[in-house]
């Protein structure tokens, strides 16, 4: 009798054989430099939340330039490398995003100068780092959450699509992604930027979520060609 253990379906391979999609192998150099220009935008943009910025009557943080961007990175791995290597990489950016807090704990910790220029520079890197752990905490739950719902999404409407419809797995996972990251990062940072009372968090978080998705969505044809590029240069991507 064939065994079973091996037949059950997955994100990769819950698909017709008429729309089955096709996933790359991790055996050339892209991957990796995905992996680590989402890291470093991730770890950027925690630094850039500890700061609250307005403008006018809106409400946002330092890091909103940044931030979308490692959702179309998380796109862009999940549509070309499907859920596993998508969820390899978000959990890689959890840990190096961890290790970044504890450098900066250390870092205000060692011993400085003691002169005026030395006191000085230690209230900067306080004042500047030393709310990131807490906006860390923020950022790696709402990233962890909201991307890996982000790419199951993809992958899930890809084992449906195939190579079709790419503008509307971008457009759906990222609605959703970006709904529960926003909501969660802000609950728990809110208060370390400085964000008080209802209205200011309900601002930050319709604008945060907005921004984003709006970011998102108009980035979706230059995403689209950026995966193409992926997929033509890629060489275990079989079109």
């Amino acid at each position: 009798m064939p065994s079973l253990q091996n037949n059950a379906a997955t994100p990769e391979t819950a698909a017709s054989p008429r729309s089955a999609p096709r996933f790359a192998d991790v055996g050339s150099r892209y991957y990796g430099i995905l992996l680590a220009c989402m890291a470093v935008i991730v770890i950027l943009s925690n630094i850039g939340a500890s700061k609250g910025v307005l403008f006018g009557p809106i409400v946002t943080d330092g890091g909103f330039f940044l931030f979308p961007f490692a959702y179309i990175l998380g796109d862009v791995i999940s549509e070309i490398y499907g859920f596993k290597m998508a969820r390899k990489a978000i959990f890689t950016t959890f840990a190096l995003s961890i290790f970044a807090s504890l450098s900066y704990w250390v870092i205000i910790a060692l011993p400085g100068f003691t002169d005026d220029y030395g006191v000085a520079k230690q209230h900067a890197l306080v004042d500047a780092l030393g709310p990131v752990p807490q906006i860390v905490l923020a950022s790696l739950l709402a990233f962890l959450a909201g991307q890996t719902i982000n790419s199951l999404i993809m992958v899930r409407l890809k084992a449906r699509q195939g190579e079709r419809k790419l503008w509307m797995r971008l457009m759906g996972s990222s609605g959703v992604g970006e709904f529960i990251d926003t909501l969660i990062f802000c609950s728990i940072a809110a208060p370390v930027i400085g964000i008080v009372g209802f209205g200011m968090f309900a601002n930050y978080v319709v604008v945060g979520f907005l921004y984003k998705v709006g970011v998102q969505y108009l980035l979706v044809p230059v995403t689209t060609l950026v995966i193409g590029w992926f997929k033509r240069h890629e060489p275990t991507y079989v079109l």
